[in-house]
């Protein structure tokens, strides 16, 4: 199986971090593949470029066999529809299974998407479930839940796509904003994101006021 997890990264922290490595680990894969973005269609733009945000997730992994990055989303123009990069996944890997780890949040509000209906068929979802996080109760994408979820990770690998999962993840309550505002206070976000980051940041003086 293959699997992603998208996000603008801005900076890469352990909120992005520890629960990519328990969904490697639930779904008994190889790795998770980081998909940095490069014009978020859902928020205001990256605070740093492309290339810094690629530099820190690349500094944040690098002893890490278990994640990865793809790095299409960062080297295509215009808004980073998931549904492009799932069909462009899709045409290179046939029918191999392919995984979207989500948030539950994130999940909820899919509606919003651009073409959301076309995910399933591209796709398994993979919902990052943290304690409390609850299901959606009405709407189309209650009724995905009731007709696609599977309790097995091993049901992903008899079909390509089409298949809901929950993989139960630790509460990081950790955020970019939280990170950036603390760098731009003069202030350490030491301890929400790895060491390694942290002194790149530094060294470079990204994310200052």
């Amino acid at each position: 199986m293959f699997c992603i997890l998208g996000g603008t990264f801005d900076p890469v922290h352990f909120g992005h971090l520890r629960p990519a490595l328990e969904v490697q680990q639930a779904l008994g894969i190889e790795r998770v593949h980081l998909l940095p973005c490069r014009v978020p269609p859902h928020r205001g733009a990256p605070v740093a470029s492309p290339e810094q945000r690629l530099a820190l997730l690349r500094v944040a992994v690098a002893d890490e066999a278990a994640l990865a990055i793809d790095e299409r989303e960062l080297q295509r123009e215009g808004p980073s529809y998931m549904v492009d990069t799932l069909e462009g996944l899709r045409r290179e890997r046939g029918e191999q299974p392919l995984c979207l780890a989500l948030g539950m949040d994130a999940f909820a509000g899919l509606e919003s998407w651009h073409r959301w209906q076309d995910i399933p068929d591209l796709c398994h979802l993979v919902i990052m479930q943290r304690p409390g996080s609850a299901w959606p109760r009405q709407g189309v994408i209650a009724g995905w839940v009731e007709q696609r979820r599977v309790d097995e990770p091993q049901v992903l690998r008899s079909r390509p796509a089409g298949c809901i999962i929950a993989v139960p993840v630790t509460q990081l309550a950790v955020s970019s904003t939280q990170i950036r505002a603390l760098l731009a206070a003069g202030r350490s976000p030491r301890y929400l994101l790895p060491d390694a980051v942290l002194d790149r940041i530094r060294q470079e003086n990204w994310y200052a006021s």
